[in-house]
């Protein structure tokens, strides 16, 4: 009887020590990045089974987890988020210091992500394909109409070229491998879906018309040059 629970007691450990395993590696993959289904089934599902420990691990961290089980998806944002905090020495509500701070995005690579989101969900209304694939000249076609008019059109294209890779680098973004010669092509993540939600995407439209006219009121009256 004694070896019986020597032998219980021993696996036990071993199913535990196991599980401290899964729960690092989870939690590490989730402190560098976006952990996404698609990329590691095996930390998926680990990190699906875990997930109430690392909801209650990470929240020691002022950190809450974001798990779409839906769209393959998860990753850590700061709780209880004051907008108007500032970037620097930055705190939750509750005072606990943000583990990451904090940086704003210009209003061009914020528009061309509103602009990305919103053309997401008109490829989801079609019920084609699961992944948005967009080519650069699509993506800068995208933007075009909303910046400011200009004779230069390799400034514009190399403008917008660094908006692109500032909102890849985000990992909103990523570019898809191309054979010499063809032009660069990006699928749009879903995970966008979580930074811009539907109930902000409903009054997009008007607000980008009144930006546009706005715009085209300034264009009329020369106000608006080239940027430097």
């Amino acid at each position: 009887m004694a070896d019986i629970n020597e032998t219980v007691t021993e696996n036990s450990i071993a199913t535990e020590s196991a599980k401290t395993v899964d729960l690092s590696i989870v939690l590490i993959s989730l402190l560098k990045k976006v952990v996404y289904q698609e990329h590691d089934e095996r930390l998926w599902s680990s990190l699906v089974r875990l997930q109430p420990r690392v909801r209650e691990y990470v929240s020691v961290l002022g950190l809450q987890l974001i798990l779409d089980e839906a769209e393959g998806y998860a990753f850590l944002r700061s709780r209880n988020v004051d907008d108007g905090e500032n970037d620097y020495g930055q705190s939750n509500d509750d005072g606990i210091p943000r583990l990451v701070a904090r940086r704003p995005l210009s209003f061009p690579v914020s528009l061309l992500m509103a602009l990305l989101r919103k053309k997401l969900a008109e490829f989801d209304a079609t019920g084609g394909d699961a992944r948005l694939v967009l080519s650069r000249s699509e993506i800068i076609d995208l933007l075009r109409v909303f910046l400011p008019q200009s004779t230069n059109e390799v400034r514009v294209v190399t403008q917008v070229d660094s908006y692109i890779k500032k909102i890849e680098d985000l990992g909103f973004l990523r570019r898809l491998k191309a054979q010499s010669g063809q032009e660069s092509t990006f699928e749009v993540k879903r995970i966008l879906k979580a930074f811009v939600d539907a109930q902000w995407l409903s009054g997009l439209n008007q607000r980008l018309k009144e930006y546009q006219d706005k715009l085209t009121l300034e264009t009329d009256d020369g106000e608006v040059e080239d940027d430097e």
